[in-house]
C-alpha cells in the first residue's frame, strides 16, 4: 500500500476531502459536487444506514444507473461497515431477486423509473425475506410488499445519529473487511459472489490509475456502468484517490457523449472497444472539437489494431492503452504502461501490475513456455476473498498455491507482455486446428468495410466445429457476405477462415459493453 494512502474506502474519502477541497468530485446535468461536499453527503447517508439498523457485514443493494447519488449512496453504506452489492440495470425482476436473496440484502437503493423500467415493481411478486426496506432516489414510495421511502425521508432520519458515531463507524472499517460483493453475470450456471476487501479495491485501483496515468485535474466521463469494477472502482474510486472530476452518464448514446466531451473538455474516456466504434461511427464526428481527450484505457479478448490507430487520428487520444482483469482479479490483472509503443498497445494486454505473478498454464497446471497459449494464471493481492458462502466454487477457482485460474487463454511474450487470445469456452477445434475467435476478429477487423466483427464456432458434420462471422458494417460501406468470405480466404489459414458470414445491424452486448458470444450461438441454432 502507498504510504500516503490509507487501506480503507472511507478513510479515502476523508482523504480527497482534504486534499481536494472544493475542486469538482461529481458533475452532472451542470451541478457541481465538491470532494469536500461528497464526503459530507457520503456521512449523512452513513447516519441514515445506521439509522436504519445496518450493521457492520450487512449488505446493501445498489440498482441504479450512473447517478451522483449512486456514488452517496455507495459510500455511505460503505462508511457504515455494510458490503456493496452492486445489480445490473438490465436485470429482470427473477434475476435481481437471485441476487438480493443469495447475498440477503437487508436494504436496496434504486430509483423509481429507468428507461421505462420500475425496479420496485420489477420484484414486488419476488420472495424476499431479508429484504426490510427499499429505498428510491430521487422520488417517494411505491406500493410493493417492502416498504419504501424516498431518499430524502431516508436521509432526514439519519439526522437523529450523532457525527461522532458516524465518525466512529468509518474508523471501525478495517483494511481486511470486505467492501463489496460483484455477482458474475452467470453466463453458465448461477451467478457467483466475488468478495474483495477495502485494502484490495484501494490498493488495486491506486496503482491502476498511477499505471495508466490517472491525476489530479482530468476530467473522466463515466460511461461504463457503475454496477460493473469497470465504473465502480477504475471509475469513481479511482477518481476519488487521484482527484480527478466525475461526469457520470446514464445512457451511452454516442451524439450525447461527445456534446459532453465538447461542452465539458473531458480528458478521459475509459470504456470497452464497442464505445469507440460507436463513436467514431457517428455522423457528427468530423465536425466535433476533440482536442481536450487525452487517455483511453480499453480492453477485451479481441482489440482491433486498426482501432487503436482510428482512435488516435479520428477521437484525437494522445494515449491509448489495453488492459486486461476480471472480477475475480478485483478487476485488474495487466495494464500497458503510457509509454508503450503503438504495436505493443495493439496486440498486448500489458504487463502484471506490480506486485501480482501471471503465468500460463496447461491443463494440468505446469507454465507453458514462452510464446504458447495455455490458461492464464494470476497470484496477488488483487484475487479475490473468494466466492460468497461458496468454499467448493472458490476451492475450484483458487488452487492451493494461491494461483487463479481465470478460464483465459493467453500467451506471454518475452517481455512479460500478455496477449488475451480468448476464453477458454470459446476456443473451437477446426478438424483439429485450433481456432481462436479473437485471432480471426482481429484479421477481419482490417477490412475497411468492416466497423465490428464477432467469431463464434458452430457445429459442423464433416469438421466438428466451423467458424461463423457476424459483422456490423461501417456506415455508408457497401459489401457482401460472400465477399467478405472471399477476402477473408486471401487473408488467413484455410482453417482460420469463417464458413459463414452474416451482417447484422448490431452486436448483442451486456451492459458493460461485451459481446455476448453466447447469444450468438444461440442465434445461428434457433
Amino acid at each position: 500500500m502507498h504510504a500516503d494512502i490509507p487501506p480503507t474506502i472511507p478513510r479515502v474519502l476523508a482523504r480527497a476531502a482534504e486534499l481536494f477541497g472544493d475542486t469538482p468530485a461529481l458533475v452532472e446535468e451542470g451541478q457541481q459536487l465538491s470532494f469536500r461536499d461528497l464526503e459530507h453527503q457520503a456521512r449523512s447517508a452513513s447516519a441514515a444506514y445506521l439509522s436504519a439498523g445496518i450493521l457492520p457485514g450487512d449488505r446493501v443493494g445498489i440498482w441504479a444507473p450512473n447517478r451522483s447519488d449512486w456514488v452517496i449512496a455507495a459510500l455511505g453504506a460503505l462508511g457504515a461497515g455494510a458490503l456493496l452489492v452492486p445489480l445490473n440495470t438490465r436485470l429482470k425482476g427473477r434475476e435481481a431477486a437471485f441476487i438480493l436473496r443469495r447475498s440477503r440484502a437487508r436494504l436496496l437503493v434504486t430509483v423509481g423509473e429507468f428507461l421505462g423500467t420500475r425496479y420496485a415493481q420489477l420484484i414486488a411478486p419476488e420472495p424476499l425475506p431479508h429484504l426490510e426496506r427499499i429505498v428510491i432516489l430521487g422520488e417517494g414510495a411505491q406500493p410493493g410488499a417492502t416498504p419504501t421511502q424516498a431518499w430524502a425521508q431516508f436521509l432526514t432520519a439519519g439526522r437523529q445519529v450523532p457525527a461522532e458515531a458516524v465518525r466512529a463507524a468509518h474508523e471501525r472499517v478495517a483494511p481486511a473487511d470486505i467492501a463489496d460483493i460483484l455477482f458474475t453475470s452467470g453466463t453458465t450456471g448461477e451467478p457467483k459472489g466475488v468478495l474483495s476487501s477495502h485494502e484490495q479495491d484501494v490498493r488495486v485501483f491506486r496503482t491502476w490509475s498511477e499505471v495508466v496515468g490517472l491525476g489530479r485535474g482530468d476530467r473522466y466521463l463515466g460511461i461504463n456502468p457503475f454496477f460493473h469494477s469497470f465504473g465502480y472502482k477504475a471509475g469513481w474510486l479511482a477518481c476519488l484517490l487521484q482527484g480527478a472530476t466525475l461526469y457520470p452518464l446514464a445512457v451511452f448514446d454516442a451524439g450525447r457523449a461527445l456534446d459532453c466531451i465538447e461542452r465539458e473538455r473531458i480528458s478521459v474516456l475509459p470504456g470497452p472497444p464497442t464505445l469507440y466504434q460507436s463513436l467514431l461511427a457517428h455522423e457528427s464526428l468530423p465536425r466535433r472539437d476533440l482536442s481536450s481527450l487525452r487517455l483511453a484505457v480499453t480492453g477485451a479478448a479481441s482489440v482491433p489494431p486498426v482501432l487503436i490507430t482510428r482512435m488516435r487520428r479520428e477521437l484525437k487520444f494522445q494515449s491509448v492503452l489495453t488492459a486486461y482483469g476480471l472480477t475475480e482479479s478485483t478487476g485488474v490483472v495487466t495494464v500497458c504502461p503510457h509509454d508503450a509503443d503503438d504495436e505493443t498497445v495493439a496486440t498486448r494486454c500489458g504487463v502484471a501490475i506490480p506486485g501480482v505473478q501471471v503465468r500460463c498454464a496447461d491443463p494440468n497446471g505446469l507454465s507453458v513456455p514462452t510464446g504458447e497459449p495455455g490458461e492464464v494464471l494470476v497470484r496477488g493481492y488483487n484475487v479475490m476473498r473468494g466466492y460468497f458462502e461458496d468454499a467448493r466454487a472458490t476451492a475450484e477457482a483458487i488452487d492451493a498455491d494461491g494461483w487463479l485460474h481465470t478460464g483465459d487463454v493467453g500467451v506471454l511474450d518475452e517481455r512479460g507482455y500478455l496477449r488475451i487470445t480468448d476464453r477458454m469456452k470459446d476456443v473451437f477445434i477446426v478438424g483439429g486446428f485450433n481456432c481462436y475467435p479473437a485471432e480471426i476478429e482481429k484479421l477481419l477487423s482490417e477490412h475497411p468495410a468492416i466497423a465490428q466483427v464477432a467469431v463464434v464456432g458452430v457445429p459442423d458434420e464433416r469438421l466438428g466445429e466451423v467458424g461463423k462471422a457476424f459483422v456490423v458494417l461501417r456506415p455508408g460501406a457497401k459489401t457482401t457476405e460472400e465477399a467478405l468470405l472471399a477476402w477473408a480466404r486471401e487473408s488467413m489459414a484455410n482453417y482460420k477462415v469463417p464458413r459463414a458470414v452474416q451482417i447484422v445491424a448490431q452486436l448483442p452486448v451486456n451492459a458493460a459493453g461485451k459481446v455476448q458470444k453466447f447469444a450468438l450461438r444461440e442465434a445461428h441454432t434457433s
